[in-house]
């Protein structure tokens, strides 16, 4: 019976053994982090910014410590190309499951600025040698895709300086795309080339219609109520605004064809 019973004992702890082994591995480690980046329209040519690096903060570390790059290939961006749509993956990264409470940017020397077909260099304030921190509390879970996007807003991030000088002070906003979704539309007549503008709260989004077919689009916006403005920025034609617009996370509103009517004589 002892032989028996020890027998018993050590079996059930090799199931045990076992089956706390399988739950260790069907739990991954790591998660998977992507971000984006989208901008603002801006009233240049072109803004052309470099990025060397991007790197998270685990939380719970100091200021100094605690930072993992996720992204160490520079590469230049023409800001204004990142528009109705369209965005550049900044990170596609592994990360350890956690949490995280900061995104650093930093920045290279070869930033400029196309104003009239005439490019200007872009000089960062020496104070971002460290590196253009964003406040964005996230968790990483094991075996999970978290993605952010970016809005790197290039007309209030540029700034003239006199003798024709131009600094970049960085204004970029950020979204988790669990909590965001999508906004689009088309605004006609084409020769009105209008002008978008999205109004939540404190939060105020901008974009073009589409100067051959006049659509436009948010490709990430805050879920909640939005007014819409398509105002035209040629032409004699009145503004049209849409109240109550209603975005839902992780979905995209369409808003149909909006057609300008003529201004009265």
């Amino acid at each position: 019976m002892k032989i028996r019973a020890t027998f018993l004992l050590v079996a059930l702890c090799g199931l045990l053994i076992v089956a706390a082994c399988s739950d260790d591995a069907t739990t991954p480690a790591n998660g998977t982090l992507k971000i984006n980046m989208i901008d603002s329209p801006a009233d240049y040519d072109h803004v052309f910014v470099e990025i060397e690096s991007v790197a998270v903060h685990a939380a719970g570390a100091d200021s100094n410590g605690g930072w993992r790059v996720v992204n160490a290939t520079p590469g230049i961006y023409d800001l204004l190309t990142l528009r109705n749509g369209l965005s550049a993956l900044l990170v596609d990264e592994q990360l350890p499951a956690g949490a995280y409470t900061q995104i650093r940017l930093m920045l290279g020397a070869d930033n400029s600025v196309v104003v009239d077909g005439v490019s200007h260099d872009l000089t960062v304030p020496s104070g971002m040698q460290s590196g253009l921190k964003l406040n964005h509390p996230f968790t990483i879970e094991g075996g999970e895709l978290y993605e952010i996007t970016l809005d790197f807003d290039a007309a209030r991030s540029v700034h003239v300086t006199g003798n024709d000088r131009y600094m970049l002070r960085p204004v970029i906003g950020t979204m988790a795309h669990v909590v965001s979704g999508g906004l689009r539309g088309v605004a006609l007549p084409l020769d009105a080339r209008a002008w978008i503008a999205a109004v939540s709260g404190v939060d105020t989004l901008t974009a073009w219609a589409d100067t051959l077919d006049g659509s436009f689009m948010f490709p990430v916006i805050r879920g909640g109520l939005w007014q819409v403005t398509i105002a035209p920025t040629a032409g004699a034609y009145e503004d049209s605004v849409l109240t109550g617009v209603s975005v839902a996370p992780q979905q995209v509103t369409d808003l149909g064809t909006i057609t300008l009517q003529p201004m009265l004589p």
